[in-house]
């Protein structure tokens, strides 16, 4: 009795992944830029940071961007050699092990998670302060909050390059503000014609300078996360480092000038008088009085653009980092699900919003401040935490290459990582020195937020070695490269 053939299994269509070829190099800046959220920073730190360094305040914002572009130099040369895109852990899996890459990719989670959840106690304080310059009226913050985290979510939701057009409105509409400003100032000729005594040695060496720096180095958290966005850009090799640089080049002179000609609108005897009288109404008074006082409506409401770009760049980043450990096997299988049509990580996305809208209940049911509480100390750690998983990095390149076979040169695989983690960890001491400055708490919670920095880390190192011993196959395969990659990528992780 003869069988019948059987007919061949219908072929089942592979899982959605995400868009890739998708993101062009403007567009990965338009998103690193975006999280530093440069308008907020001008206008609500900047200040601050004049009241105590005085007037050689810009030359602090460069010193971070020449340390920061040292360090990215290190970093854009190994990102040639690692096609996994997971970002930092992946990295500093290469150089440092698996176990420290574990602990880094909890860190991660941290710092981003932490940069972002925060930012929803900004976008209810400053939506309640533009609707009370612009109106007259108090707004409760909330209920502003709470539809910020639904819309972020929906913008997370569609496609990443819908994503990317939305920041490069929202970006350049916030440096144009600024640059409007310094426009203004710079063709009255300031208000004692303009002088460079800001970058001069006497007003640079002052004891204020540390705060500067520590405010200074804040103002770049999320530059670094170019690397995420590699299985969905074009030509990453390439895409990665032009951003990497263009990133930091562009917050580094940005920043220092548009602070520099802030200080031209005061003048230099009087500009440091005048943030410690009003740091919150410096910048609205220059552009009042430089441009006119519709500009300084247009920046009350910039203000909280820019404070929704931010948490758009933080939410996506968020997701792929929530993502590529999905894909890892550190959590649940159900948040690597990607949306078939727009190509997201919709589910991790969804995640992250029921975890921000926890957080923001919390501490609105506790009848915290947005600003002071929810913002300050939820940020705190995420910031010191983005600041660490850089350290590490920097770290790892000199190990890396240390253990290959390679032909970068001397002053990428070695000059460049040792300067950038002596610098780094200088940059470190001096944000704990002054985390009052970041969290305007007292002695105990300081100490509590820095601590949950290294508390995670070593959270991720346990988890390593428990994962080493108990499922040694989740272990193995931690960062490990995607197929087709060149053999220079293909180098072993550390133990």
């Amino acid at each position: 009795m003869s069988v019948p053939p059987q007919p061949p299994p219908t072929p089942q269509p592979a899982a959605p992944g995400l868009r890739t070829g998708t993101l062009t190099t403007a567009d990965i800046s338009f998103f690193v830029v975006s999280a530093a959220a440069p308008l907020t920073v001008m206008a609500g730190v900047a200040p601050i940071a004049i009241m105590l360094g005085g007037i050689g305040a810009p030359a602090g914002y460069l010193l971070a961007g020449i340390t920061l572009t040292v360090f990215a130099v290190g970093f854009t040369t190994m990102s040639r050699h690692v096609g996994h895109g997971g970002g930092f852990y992946a990295y500093i899996t290469r150089g440092l092990g698996r176990p420290a890459g574990m602990g880094a990719a909890l860190l991660a989670m941290l710092g981003y998670n932490g940069m972002e959840i925060g930012v929803y106690g900004l976008l209810g304080s400053a939506s309640q302060d533009t609707a009370l310059a612009l109106f007259g009226v108090e707004i409760p913050w909330l209920p502003v909050s709470l539809a910020g985290l639904v819309l972020i979510w929906y913008l997370g939701y569609r496609s990443i390059d819908f994503g990317a057009k939305v920041l490069g409105v929202l970006l350049v509409a916030e440096t144009g503000i600024l640059l409007l400003l310094a426009g203004g100032v710079l063709l009255d000729g300031g208000a004692s014609g303009l002088t460079f005594d800001s970058f001069t040695p006497p007003n640079v060496a002052v004891p204020g300078m540390a705060a500067v720096l520590a405010c200074a180095f804040a103002a770049f958290t999320g530059f670094e996360s170019t690397a995420i966005y590699r299985r969905e850009a074009r030509d990453p090799r390439r895409t990665i480092p032009r951003a990497t640089f263009i990133a930091v080049a562009f917050l580094g002179l940005f920043y220092a000038f548009i602070v520099w000609t802030v200080i031209q609108a005061y003048g230099s005897d009087k500009v440091v008088q005048a943030a410690t009288d009003d740091a919150g109404g410096l910048f609205f008074a220059a552009i009042t009085t430089y441009v006119g006082a519709w500009a300084a409506d247009l920046m009350h409401v910039l203000i909280v653009s820019s404070v929704i770009a931010s948490l758009l760049a933080f939410h996506n980043a968020i997701n792929r980092y929530t993502l590529s450990l999905t894909e890892e096997g550190l959590l649940p299988p159900v948040l690597g699900r990607i949306h078939p049509r727009h190509r997201s990580p919709y589910l991790a996305g969804a995640a992250q919003t029921a975890v921000g809208a926890v957080v923001v209940a919390g501490f609105a049911l506790a009848g915290a401040d947005p600003y002071t509480q929810l913002l300050l100390w939820v940020n705190t750690p995420g910031m010191i935490g983005l600041m660490a998983l850089q350290l590490l990095a920097a770290a790892a390149v000199l190990c890396y290459f240390r253990r290959i076979r390679h032909r970068e040169g001397v002053w990428r695989t070695v000059v460049a990582p040792v300067a950038a983690v002596l610098l780094l960890g200088a940059a470190i001491a001096l944000v704990t020195a002054n985390v009052e400055l970041f969290s305007g708490a007292g002695t105990a919670t300081n100490i509590l937020l820095v601590s949950l920095v290294p508390a995670v880390f070593v959270l991720g190192l346990a988890l390593a070695l428990r994962l080493r011993r108990t499922r040694p196959e989740v272990y193995a395969r931690f960062a490990a490269e995607p197929d087709g990659e060149t053999p220079a990528a293909r180098e072993p992780a550390a133990l």
